[in-house]
């Protein structure tokens, strides 16, 4: 006979919505969807934190020009020291990224890891927060778990590309997310590089990566598609050089972002009603 132990999850009362951004594999372009969220709500004028949860392969440093800084200070509040995060476009952002030199290996079992990103989210300084974006690691592992079992997720974020082939990868995502013991609320599916168009040909679009496979993956789990994000050819190097507000220069990737932060306002407001 199974027995659940009761879970005993951790309340963060100065921070309103806490959001996982989740893909059921690597390559998707999940990192900078979060950032851009992030952005957009910070550009609404919401308070926004970003906590960059992948351990193994933290990328928003990268994407938020944080790459090359010292370890974030500490200060004390309520007789303990606590990490004092980074700020860049309005958005407070901790990484473990900010604790080792880019070219280290974290070689960590889960309960280290478990213990890291805890920390991570207690011990850092983000004040009141409307909305705490959390990029977590493809797939499903420890890091979800523990956020699932141990503090008050709002809902998770699915970002896909369009190819038909991702269905079983979301399927373990979401059937993660839908768990009976610590399942949380699936907000929607966000295809990103949902098409290719050229930023001095914006009435031209190219479906480089197929088409249909976000409407296909919201019918099969019954998932709303809330967002279509798509691509040009400036996006890369605007990530890898830090310069992540550049995306909003194009219209149409504006266009897709602004779509997405109206849609999550009205989820995580009716939630909030709940």
């Amino acid at each position: 006979m199974e027995h659940h132990h009761p879970i005993e999850k951790t309340m963060l009362p100065d921070i309103k919505n806490m959001i996982m951004v989740v893909s059921g594999k690597g390559g998707v372009g999940k990192s900078t969807v979060a950032a851009g969220i992030a952005m957009s709500l910070a550009e609404e004028g919401y308070s926004v934190g970003l906590l960059d949860a992948d351990i193994f392969g933290p990328s928003i440093p990268t994407l938020m020009n944080l790459y090359d800084v010292e370890r974030p200070l500490t200060v004390e509040k309520d007789r303990k020291q606590i990490m004092e995060p980074y700020e860049r476009y309005g958005i407070k952002v901790m990484s473990i990224g900010f604790f080792f030199d880019p070219e280290q290996a974290v070689i960590w079992r889960g309960p280290m890891v478990t213990n890291v990103l805890k920390q991570l989210i207690t011990e850092t300084n983000w004040g009141e927060l409307d909305y705490l974006i959390i990029d977590t690691p493809p797939g499903t592992g420890d890091i979800h778990i523990t956020l699932q079992q141990q503090f008050y997720i709002t809902g998770a974020l699915v970002v896909t590309t369009p190819q038909l082939v991702a269905i079983a990868d979301v399927q373990r995502a979401i059937g993660m997310l839908r768990d009976k013991v610590i399942g949380v609320p699936v907000l929607g599916i966000i295809e990103n590089m949902a098409w290719f168009t050229p930023s001095k040909h914006p009435e031209e679009k190219y479906f480089l990566f197929g088409k249909g496979g976000g409407e296909e993956l919201s019918k099969t789990f019954d998932v709303p598609l809330i967002a279509q994000i798509p691509m040009n050819e400036t996006i890369c190097a605007s990530c890898d050089g830090g310069k992540l507000n550049e995306l909003f220069n194009d219209s149409e990737v504006r266009a897709g972002f602004d779509n997405l932060t109206v849609r999550i306002l009205g989820l995580t407001e009716k939630i909030t009603e709940c």
